[in-house]
């Protein structure tokens, strides 16, 4: 038996609830869709479940706008479907992760109504909240992920407020403790009805009351390109001086960990977290000190344009020279904000579109091999591709919105389910019509269809996960040797004190051994 906590060999499913099953035919995923497919899941023999947001929200950026933490929006069901959902998951040997959204909330969430109204109100300092230059500008060069300055002007306080995201996500003020306060009560919440873990979102966000507002440095390794994240005036910036990775992060951090311990031990804190280029594994060794998180999500396998064989090696010893012998960090080659990897890195390692299906199962044996936890995304496990030919006029996201045609934003990776190639939709729901298309081009691989189908990337990575579960090196250790190989080939050992595992993994051959050595 391992010694180790859950978490630390976990492989988690990620479901984006908007887009997984429709249960009321109103074209959008609800909690109820997720619990009608969760033998699905557990078919995979993943050991958790990963939910982005489905809270109480204006929707303006799908549910990272949170307007009430504690409640459920009304499209996606009640308090009442999420407690039948959780007992089904654990009746099925699950866990269950929510996703937190701790840095920001929504601009109609009444914290915020409240604090805009003046500046002697009980929630005046619960934002950030800044007085103008002397010439009407804004405090400082802080820019927004999403284009344009990272502040918007609220004419009743006569004060400049930040946003990291859209103007609709004012940034909390963490320096003020009865917002910590708020947000630990938040935590308990979800903890009393019992979910095991939250992953924490944009927690490199979390900004303090900081006066001065110090201005961002100039990045001198930018370097400008086609896609929207280096044509954009945000990443001509560094931001781990001023705006991001900033002291009072640690202080919710350490806050949430001793909350979470509290319960018996047993709950996660997975965060994401980002730095400055070159910095990621530095700030993730920061934020999983003693006493704070218990992981971070990894971005460096989630690169927009993919990986070649090299950038795959040198991304995984990078995080193997900080974390090696630990469960302190979360692998993912696909999420709800990155194109799909059965497209991306299908570019990026240059095989032809008739290898998708070994290359994605290859990358999901890959993921499920290194030290720690790893997150699967939702079609994953069926080789889905990135969807790029939704209409203009059938976007959703406002960052692709904002930037189309030229990028179309994160719809791509976002399109709905299909589940059965004969029904409407692709099974995914009855309406007339669901909130994105549903992608013609997946329907040959709908998910209970392939879950039925001999020799489909859903059958061969349930064996596999089947199998990994007997391996002590993986199960019961967290240490790995350097990532050594050729130019299309990865190799390293898994090791345990019963075993030494040699796992190689082929991008010729598309195809991973392993040998017991």
């Amino acid at each position: 038996m391992s010694d180790l906590k859950w978490w630390e060999t976990a492989v988690i499913y990620q479901i984006y609830p908007r887009s997984y099953q429709d249960s009321n035919g109103d074209g959008i995923g609800d909690l109820k869709g997720i619990t009608s497919r969760l033998e699905y899941i557990a078919g995979l023999g993943v050991d958790a479940i990963w939910i982005s947001p489905f809270f109480m929200s204006p929707q303006r950026d799908f549910g990272y706008d949170i307007s009430n933490y504690c409640d459920i929006n009304p499209e996606y069901g009640t308090l009442a479907d999420f407690d039948e959902m959780i007992s089904k998951i654990h009746d099925l040997g699950m866990k269950l992760m929510i996703d937190i959204v701790p840095a920001h909330c929504s601009d109609l969430h009444p914290w915020f109504e409240e604090s805009r109204q003046s500046r002697d109100n009980p929630k005046a300092d619960w934002f950030h909240w800044v007085d103008p230059n002397p010439d009407g500008t804004v405090p400082n060069n802080w820019l927004s992920f999403f284009g344009g300055q990272a502040w918007s002007w609220e004419p009743r306080r006569q004060q400049y407020y930040l946003h990291n995201f859209l103007s609709e996500q004012p940034n909390l003020n963490h320096a003020n403790p009865e917002v910590r306060e708020a947000l630990n009560q938040v935590a308990r919440f979800w903890f009393d009805r019992g979910v095991d873990g939250f992953r924490l979102d944009a927690v490199h966000t979390i900004n303090g009351d900081q006066a001065p507002y110090l201005d961002n440095t100039a990045n001198p390794d930018f370097v400008p390109g086609n896609l929207p994240q280096q044509q954009q005036p945000f990443f001509r910036q560094l931001h781990d001086v001023a705006q991001l990775n900033q002291p009072a992060i640690q202080t919710f951090s350490e806050n949430y960990r001793k909350i979470a311990d509290a319960y018996n031990g047993d709950r996660f804190l997975m965060g994401e977290v980002d730095g400055d280029k070159g910095r990621a594994m530095e700030v993730s060794k920061t934020f999983t000190d003693t006493g704070r998180l218990h992981a971070t999500y990894n971005f460096d396998l989630l690169t927009w344009g993919g990986l070649s064989v090299d950038g795959l090696r040198d991304a995984i010893n990078n995080a193997v020279d900080v974390f090696n012998g630990s469960g302190r960090l979360c692998f993912a080659f696909s999420n709800h904000d990155v194109p799909r990897s059965a497209t991306r890195q299908l570019a990026a390692l240059a095989l032809g579109p008739d290898q998708g299906d070994a290359m994605q199962l290859l990358l999901l044996k890959l993921e499920t091999c290194l030290i720690g936890s790893s997150c699967v995304y939702q079609g994953e496990e069926l080789g889905l591709e990135d969807v790029t030919d939704i209409p203009v006029e059938q976007m959703q996201d406002p960052w692709g919105v904002k930037f189309a045609p030229a990028f179309l934003g994160r719809d791509t990776c976002r399109t709905p389910m299909v589940w059965e190639k004969s029904n409407q939709h692709g099974g995914f729901s009855t309406a007339e019509s669901t909130w994105l298309p549903v992608s013609s081009q997946h329907l040959k691989r709908a998910g209970l269809d392939m879950a039925q189908t001999d020799g489909s990337i859903y059958q061969q990575f349930a064996q596999f996960l089947a199998w990994r579960k007997n391996q002590p090196a993986i199960m019961n250790a967290n240490t790995m040797s350097t990532v050594s190989g050729d130019a299309r080939t990865l190799v390293f050992d898994r090791i345990s004190d019963a075993q030494t595992l040699r796992c190689t993994f082929d991008f010729d051959t598309l195809t991973a051994s392993f040998e017991e050595i």
